[in-house]
C-alpha cells in the first residue's frame, strides 16, 4: 500500500529542462506539474475531514436537545438510528479519510515533490553558462537549489491542504451557529474578518521577512563553504581571526532577519490572545442571553461555545501555519533570482551535432568581450577581430603575457561564451550551431588547475569515456606517468588504488598528481582536437621530461592548441602565435620568431628559468 502511493509521482522526470517562470505562482506551478492530482485530492480530503468535524459539533447540540427532551425509555429506540449514522461516520468514515489523507500527504508528496523540483532544477542549472557559476558562490547556489526545493512543496501543499481545511471549518462554523440564531453567528463573523486583517498586516511582512533571511542564509552558508573550501589558503596566511569576522559579518546579516521575524510574531501573537478572549467570551455570554430569552435551546449553546474554543485553539496553528506558508513564498521568491535565470550561452533552436573530420579550426575576425555589446562604455575587447586557421593535425603555440586573450580564445573555441562579432568553425561547422555537448565531446583539454570530481581515481580518468575498460584506464595511467603513485593512494573508508576518493576538486592529491590525473583523464577521452593550458605547469622537471615524450604520442593526428608561460615547453610546436591587447602581432615557427627581433625574442631571451617575467616591457 505505501509502495503504490509512493509510485504515483515520478520524482525524476525525462522532459528536457526549461527555464522556470519568474513570477511566483507560475514558478510553483511549473515545479508542481505531475502533482497536481494528488495536491486536488488532499484537498479534497482535507475539505472533507473539516465539514465532517463541523458536522459532529451540530449532532452534538441536536443530542444535548434530545437527552432534555426524550424520556429514558423512549431514547434508544427514537434515537437509535441518528447515534448508529454518527458511530459510522466517527469510527468508519473519517478514520478512512484521515488515512487517504496521511498517504498523500507523506507517500506521495511529502518525499517525491520536492525532489522532483530538486531534479529538474539542478538539471537546468547544470546547463547554466560557465559564467553563471563564476558569479555566485557555489554552496549558495546549492543552498538555494534545497531550500527552494522544501519551499515549493511547503506552499503548494499550506495552500491545498490547510487552505482547504481552513476555508471549509469557518464558514461550516459560521453556518451552523447561523442556523441556530443569526445572531449567535455575528461574534464569529466579526472575529473572522479581524483574524483576516491581521494576517492581511501581518503575514506579508513575515514573508518579506523571510525572503530576506532566506537571502542572507544562503549567504552565511555560501561564506561558511567558502572558507571550508579554501582552508589551506586561510591556514597559510594565518587568517583564522580575519576569517571569523568576515563570518561574524554574514551571520549577522542574517540575526537581524532573525529579530525582525520575531517581533512580527511576538506582535501577532499578543493580537491574536486577545481576539481569542473577546470571541469566547461574546459567545458565551450571547449564547447565555439568547438562551435565558427563551430564543435557543441548549443544545445551541452547546455548540456555539465549544466552537469558539476550538476555534481558539486552531487559531494559533493556522496563524502560523499562514506565517510559515509566506515564509516559504519568500524562499521561492529568493530561489527565484537563482533559478529563473535565463542561459547566456544556448543552442540554437536548428543545432546539430558536429559531424566528424579532420578538425581544421578557424577563427574569422572574432570580436569578443566580457559583459555584452559594444554599447557607450562597454568593456573593451578582449579579443579584437582576430583571425587565426588551424590545419588539420597542426599543433600550434600561443604566447604572450597575462591578459593578451590566450585564455579567452580557448574558452570561446569552447563556446563558454557567445562572441560579439565573426565566427569560429570547425570543419566547416559554425560552432554557434551545433550542440554544446558534441563541440566539447570533440575537444580534449589540460588546464593549469585542473580540478578533481570528490570520487574515485578511476571515476575521474573515465569522466570523458565512461564505457572505458581496464586496460584503457591503465593505459592511460602509464601515458600520464601515473602508475607509480595510483596504486599506493588510499582513503578514510579504506579503498586503495583506482578505487580511492580524491578529495574535493582533489585536495587530497599533490597538484602533480592531480595534473596527471587529468592528462591520463584527457588521454583516455581521445578527442581530435587537444587544448593544452599549461599542462605541465605542476610537474617537476623529472616527471615533465617523462610526460613531454607521452604527450608528443597523445598529440599525432590531432589539432594541437597548447598555451605555456614556459616558452620552452612549446617551442617545438608546428607554429607559434604570439598575442598581445586581443590581437595576433606575430607568427611563425620558434626559429623565425627569434630571427625576427620582435615580442617573442626578447620573451625568450627575459626568461627566468624558461617563464615569462611578469614585468615584460611592452612592445
Amino acid at each position: 500500500m505505501f509502495a503504490w502511493f509512493e509510485r504515483r509521482i515520478d520524482p525524476y522526470p525525462d522532459q528536457p529542462p526549461v527555464m522556470p517562470p519568474a513570477g511566483l505562482w507560475r514558478f510553483v506551478l511549473h515545479y508542481c506539474r505531475g502533482s497536481v492530482l494528488w495536491l486536488c485530492l488532499l484537498a479534497i480530503g482535507s475539505g472533507l475531514i473539516a465539514l465532517v468535524e463541523v458536522m459532529l459539533f451540530g449532532w452534538l447540540g441536536e443530542m444535548i436537545d434530545r437527552l432534555s427532551d426524550t424520556p429514558r425509555d423512549l431514547f434508544w429506540a427514537q434515537e437509535g438510528g441518528r447515534i448508529a449514522m454518527m458511530a459510522v461516520v466517527l469510527l468508519a468514515v473519517v478514520p478512512l479519510l484521515n488515512v487517504l489523507s496521511a498517504l498523500i500527504l507523506h507517500q506521495s508528496l511529502m518525499g517525491n515533490l520536492p525532489q522532483r523540483v530538486r531534479w529538474q532544477a539542478h538539471r537546468w542549472l547544470l546547463r547554466q553558462s560557465v559564467g553563471y557559476f563564476q558569479d555566485e558562490f557555489a554552496g549558495r547556489i546549492a543552498q538555494r537549489l534545497m531550500q527552494t526545493a522544501l519551499a515549493v512543496r511547503e506552499v503548494a501543499m499550506k495552500i491545498m491542504d490547510v487552505g482547504s481545511y481552513v476555508l471549509i471549518y469557518f464558514l461550516g462554523a459560521m453556518v451552523l451557529a447561523a442556523s441556530q440564531d443569526w445572531r449567535l453567528a455575528m461574534p464569529f463573523l466579526i472575529w473572522a474578518l479581524s483574524y483576516a486583517a491581521l494576517l492581511w498586516q501581518i503575514v506579508p511582512r513575515l514573508g518579506r521577512v523571510a525572503q530576506a533571511q532566506a537571502d542572507a542564509r544562503s549567504a552565511m552558508t555560501g561564506r561558511i563553504v567558502d572558507s571550508y573550501t579554501n582552508i589551506a589558503t586561510v591556514k597559510l596566511f594565518s587568517h583564522s581571526d580575519r576569517e571569523e569576522r568576515w563570518m561574524r559579518d554574514g551571520m549577522d546579516g542574517f540575526l537581524r532577519t532573525v529579530h525582525a521575524q520575531m517581533r512580527l510574531s511576538s506582535l501577532q501573537d499578543i493580537v491574536l490572545n486577545l481576539l481569542n478572549v473577546w470571541l469566547v467570551a461574546s459567545v458565551a455570554g450571547l449564547g447565555l442571553w439568547l438562551w435565558t430569552q427563551g430564543d435557543i435551546a441548549v443544545g445551541a449553546v452547546a455548540v456555539a461555545v465549544p466552537l469558539a474554543l476550538r476555534l481558539n485553539n486552531m487559531s494559533h496553528w493556522i496563524m502560523w501555519e499562514f506565517a510559515a506558508l509566506f515564509e516559504n513564498i519568500g524562499t521561492v521568491r529568493d530561489g527565484i533570482t537563482s533559478l529563473s535565470l535565463p542561459r547566456e550561452v544556448r543552442d540554437a533552436p536548428d543545432a546539430q551535432p558536429l559531424r566528424a573530420g579532420p578538425a581544421q579550426i578557424s577563427f574569422d575576425k572574432v570580436t569578443f568581450r566580457y559583459g555584452g555589446g559594444g554599447a557607450v562604455g562597454a568593456p573593451m575587447a578582449v579579443l579584437d577581430d582576430l583571425t587565426l586557421h588551424l590545419r588539420p593535425g597542426e599543433r600550434v603555440g600561443l604566447v604572450g603575457r597575462s591578459g593578451a586573450g590566450k585564455s579567452t580564445l580557448i574558452n570561446l573555441l569552447l563556446r563558454f561564451h557567445d562572441i560579439q562579432d565573426g565566427r569560429i568553425t570547425i570543419d566547416g561547422q559554425d560552432i554557434g550551431h551545433v550542440t554544446q555537448d558534441s563541440l566539447r565531446a570533440a575537444i580534449g583539454v589540460v588546464t593549469q588547475d585542473s580540478s578533481l570530481l570528490h570520487r574515485s581515481v578511476r571515476d575521474n580518468i573515465a569522466y570523458g569515456r565512461p564505457d572505458a575498460t581496464e586496460d584503457q584506464i591503465q593505459d592511460a595511467l602509464r601515458m600520464a606517468e601515473a602508475q607509480g603513485f595510483v596504486p599506493e593512494l588510499s582513503d578514510s573508508a579504506g579503498r586503495r588504488g583506482l578505487d580511492a576518493h580524491v578529495g574535493e576538486r582533489g585536495v587530497k592529491l599533490s597538484g602533480g598528481q592531480r595534473q596527471r590525473i587529468a592528462i591520463a583523464r584527457v588521454a583516455l577521452k581521445d578527442a581530435p582536437i587537444l587544448v593544452l593550458d599549461e599542462a605541465t605547469s605542476a610537474l617537476d622537471s623529472e616527471v615533465e621530461a617523462a610526460i613531454q615524450s607521452r604527450l608528443e604520442v597523445l598529440m599525432q593526428g590531432k589539432a594541437v592548441i597548447a598555451i605555456a608561460h614556459r616558452l620552452s615547453t612549446i617551442a617545438a610546436m608546428d607554429r607559434l602565435i604570439v598575442m598581445d591587447r586581443g590581437r595576433i602581432i606575430e607568427e611563425g615557427t620558434h626559429a623565425d620568431l627569434l630571427t625576427q627581433g620582435g615580442l617573442y625574442s626578447r620573451l625568450w631571451h627575459r626568461q627566468s628559468g624558461g617563464f615569462l617575467a611578469a614585468d615584460d616591457p611592452e612592445p
